[in-house]
């Protein structure tokens, strides 16, 4: 169980996390899409919590259901039966349907099994695939959180934001 101090400084986190990633954005002139399944929209909730994200938040998709996906980010129906909504490829998938279906030039992508039920021995609960796209690079990750379903989630907006950030601070 996720402890309410824990909670207290992810959040802060989370919001500090947020401000640079919007300050970083602002300063390229760049905006940012969202495509969630596992996460049901808390990494768009974070980043509009911030007051002025409507200067670099274009929008975001919650794609909860393979139908979502494939309906509102393009994801092949053929791909999600053959390796299931959580994997490298759905994750990318998602990340170019959000950019292609959007008016963003960045976005993050998630797909994962935040539990606590839904885990397999190959995916296991705490699995998250990750898309991300910044200009000139697309890229996937596969990570594992451990904790209960708001700890998992929690830390899948917390790393989708700090990868962004770092993504957006390297060199072009």
């Amino acid at each position: 169980m996720t402890t309410p101090a824990a909670l207290l400084n992810s959040e802060q986190f989370t919001q500090d996390l947020c401000a640079q990633l919007a300050n970083l954005l602002l300063e390229r002139g760049l905006k940012l899409a969202t495509a969630e399944s596992c996460t049901g929209g808390l990494i768009a909730a974070a980043c509009t919590d911030l007051a002025g994200s409507s200067a670099w938040f274009e929008r975001g998709f919650v794609t909860y259901s393979n139908d979502a996906k494939i309906e509102l980010l393009g994801v092949e129906p053929r791909l999600l039966r053959r390796a299931g909504a959580v994997c490298e490829g759905v994750a990318r998938a998602m990340v170019h349907g959000a950019l292609a279906r959007s008016k963003a030039q960045v976005a993050v992508a998630v797909t994962g099994v935040a539990g606590p039920t839904g885990g397999s021995p190959a995916k296991p609960v705490g699995t998250v695939w990750f898309g991300f796209a910044v200009p000139g690079q697309v890229l996937t990750e596969r990570c594992h959180f451990d904790g209960d379903r708001a700890a998992v989630r929690a830390a899948t907006v917390r790393h989708a934001l700090s990868r962004l950030v770092e993504l957006l601070l390297k060199p072009e």
